[in-house]
């Protein structure tokens, strides 16, 4: 015996004949296998039943009165809730034109009276199968359309911003770096038409001491995914040089992995910046200099004592006077390693012995604000690397004076090495008030600080970590910092272990 109604009906099948003991034994034999049946003996009310609740699959009697099956399959077929169930007739008229009537009308099989179990059971298993795969495929279909519909969509939305950006834009294979679409910006920028262009590498219109920048934001583009605002010097048509702001995206494009660089034209910024360097270099240092000594020989007394309230005077005087003079040198310094006139002086030299060297050099401050310095190396030999001492020595004062100022009385800063495959790792790790999470990628840029309270209190210049970054970078190594809000900071440098 088969088992009695699970819990879950295999399909819900409407049963629709005239013959009491056809609808019995039907429903008794469907119902025994799982199928939940409701039968019915007039056409009417089953196709009643078929629009309040549409079911998986109809068993239709042909011949009833008042509306005979044709009828009603045909009813069925007109109302768009019903159109796609599925009709079995189930007639005892054998002749041919019935079963090609039925047929006509909308039917998908044809069994003949007296039927014989097994054969409706498998007639009916195959039609729901099919209607359950038509299903799948219609909805996999509409799922189809809608995802081309909205990948057109976007795609005329990229089209629309590429045409009308007003940054130069070119897309380009990422294999051979030749050229597959520019805007009209990058046209106007370079001087070359559209023909001039397309079709050509980058390597036919760029200078050559420019190829092999762009190959290396080609690789670190691969490495990350994309470059953002890297420096770059573009050469036009005329042979004017221009100094852009490259940013690199790797996309597909039809199949073929190409790079989206997008430039911001900064050379009038480059100049104007340029001549604020000199600015600040001769017209600013000078008097600067000579006002912090007239500064200092009124404090040293020679001119005369001052008054207690004139002396707290001066004492502001010097220490923004010194604050001026470290963001001037500051500048200068952060623009001479950008445009590459302070090169670094590397040489071999033990890493231990420069970090017991910043350390020392940081204990008075420390002192003074209370504060423990802590050196930790997990080798005590020396580690010989390829750099220049006096810079990553200013790179780990100015990380460890950073640690100082915002770190509170009596707690310690830990400065470690550990040495891993291919660098060694130094960090600097207090226990100070944290970087918000926001201000985390930020913080190497210029000019950046946690709070802009900070320069005034803690008489920093907002550039020490940019200077930092620049350092490292020019070692090729890398400088990052991890921060828990309230709960402190550690700044990690990576320098490779290899030498030149």
């Amino acid at each position: 015996m088969y088992s009695q109604v699970t819990s879950k009906p295999i399909a819900d099948i409407l049963v629709i004949d005239d013959t009491p003991e056809n609808l019995a034994l039907l429903s008794q034999m469907l119902t025994e296998r799982g199928y939940k049946v409701r039968s019915v003996t007039k056409g009417s009310t089953g196709l009643r039943g078929a629009l309040a609740v549409p079911p998986d699959l109809i068993l239709l009697d042909v011949k009833m009165p008042q509306m005979n099956g044709y009828e009603v399959c045909q009813k069925l077929k007109a109302d768009a809730r019903t159109q796609d169930i599925p009709v079995i007739f189930i007639s005892a008229l054998g002749d041919v034109l019935d079963k090609v009537k039925a047929f006509q009308v909308g039917g998908v099989d044809y069994i003949t009276k007296p039927f014989q179990v097994e054969e409706v059971l498998a007639r009916l298993q195959t039609h729901l199968t099919l209607c359950k795969l038509q299903n799948q495929l219609q909805a996999q279909n509409a799922k189809l359309q809608q995802e081309i519909k909205e990948k057109t969509a976007a795609e005329e939305k990229f089209a629309k911003a590429f045409r009308s950006c007003p940054n130069p834009i070119a897309i380009a294979t990422l294999a051979e770096g030749r050229f597959v679409d520019v805007n009209s910006c990058f046209l106007a920028m370079s001087g070359y038409t559209q023909a001039e262009i397309i079709g050509h590498t980058i390597a036919d219109i760029h200078l050559e001491s420019a190829i092999a920048a762009y190959a290396d934001i080609i690789k670190q583009s691969q490495e990350k995914g994309f470059v953002h605002n890297q420096e770059f010097q573009f050469r036009t048509k005329d042979g004017e040089i221009k100094t852009v702001l490259l940013s690199v995206e790797l996309i597909e494009l039809a199949g073929t992995p190409c790079t989206l660089s997008i430039m911001n034209d900064i050379t009038e910024h480059k100049r104007l910046e340029n001549e604020f360097i000199s600015l600040v270099s001769h017209e600013l240092r000078t008097p600067m200099t000579s006002m912090m000594g007239a500064l200092d020989l009124l404090s040293s007394g020679q001119l005369g004592t001052l008054t207690e309230q004139g002396q707290q005077v001066l004492d502001i005087g010097i220490k923004n006077t010194e604050r001026l003079i470290r963001l001037v040198n500051d500048i200068l310094d952060l623009e001479r390693m950008k445009s590459g006139k302070i090169t670094m002086q590397q040489v071999k030299y033990n890493i231990v012995q420069l970090l017991t060297h910043a350390i020392e050099t940081m204990k008075p401050m420390a002192k003074q604000a209370q504060i423990n310095l802590s050196l930790e190396i997990a080798n005590p030999q020396p580690i010989n690397l390829w750099i220049d001492p006096d810079r990553i020595l200013q790179t780990l004062t100015n990380l460890l004076s950073n640690a100082i100022k915002f770190s509170e009385p009596n707690q310690t800063i830990y400065v470690k090495a550990d040495k891993q495959s291919d660098w060694l790792q130094l960090s600097v790790q207090d226990s100070g008030r944290g970087i918000p999470a926001n201000k985390l990628q930020n913080i190497f840029e210029r000019f950046q600080q946690v709070d802009a309270s900070d320069s005034r209190q803690k008489g920093g210049t907002g550039l020490g970590l940019a200077i930092c970054r620049h350092i490292i970078e020019q070692h090729n190594g890398k400088i990052w910092v991890e921060s828990v809000l309230g709960k402190g900071s550690t700044f990690y440098v990576n320098l490779p272990l290899s030498y030149k």
